[in-house]
């Protein structure tokens, strides 16, 4: 696995730090609040068939974060520029989670058309009466996980974007919702809810899986992603 460090922005940027490896047809993958390695199964998985490129977001272990770099519509416009140089037209997005909220405002402002498709695991975003999200501690500690204190940096993880679910109609393309069953932290209404505001979508709920399936329940996972990506 290669590391690339695309710089971003051009004129003035800082290197975005993004795994890269496989060869093929582009899939992008945006990693949860938990860090990087939530996604491995993943990249393991589809760089045997795709060229994968899975960013680890600015503020996440080592990676750098300029301090005007603060938002969810910040990282997509990043991981935007980085579809525009490496894979113009043609793209599958998949995002666990966080990632997941960031991939749906890729979708949102893809005005070049860069996302064919659009895979969304778990994913948090959107701000929903009734559905409150329950951010997990470490048994025994009173403090919360680092993973937890980079999301602030970005966003409250308690709250979302009460706009985003609206937005979401202007999304024409293909998209498909995975859901854990027994998700602690978003339940299988949450995600219903979600994919029902996008015009064009499929949601799946993954039995036995929690907030994580590509870890907990891999086999079902994987083949409801390859079929989706596969499919005309």
């Amino acid at each position: 696995m290669n590391i690339l460090e695309h710089l971003y922005p051009a004129d003035r940027g800082f290197p975005l730090t993004i795994r890269d490896c496989g060869q093929g047809d582009l899939v992008l993958i945006l990693h949860g609040g938990s860090g990087p390695e939530g996604v491995d199964p993943l990249i393991e998985h589809l760089s045997c068939d795709h060229r994968v490129l899975a960013p680890i977001h600015p503020g996440w272990e080592d990676a750098p974060r300029p301090n005007w770099f603060s938002s969810i519509g910040d990282l997509a416009d990043a991981y935007l520029d980085v579809l525009a140089k490496y894979a113009p037209q043609g793209s599958v997005v998949i995002g666990n989670s966080f990632g997941g909220w960031i991939a749906s405002e890729m979708a949102i402002r893809d005005k070049a058309h860069s996302i064919d498709r659009l895979v969304l695991i778990n994913a948090i975003g959107p701000e929903i009466p009734g559905h409150t999200i329950q951010v997990p501690r470490r048994p025994g500690e009173g403090k919360e996980p680092l993973s937890v204190a980079a999301l602030r940096t970005y966003i409250d993880p308690t709250k979302g974007d009460e706009t985003l679910l609206p937005r979401l109609s202007a999304v024409e393309i293909p998209t498909l919702v995975l859901w854990g069953e027994n998700d602690p932290i978003v339940n299988t209404e949450f995600g219903r809810i979600y994919a029902s505001a996008f015009p064009h979508s499929q949601f799946t709920i993954l039995p036995g899986a929690g907030h994580v399936p590509t870890r907990e329940k891999p086999t079902e996972t994987f083949a409801a992603i390859d079929a989706f990506v596969t499919s005309d």
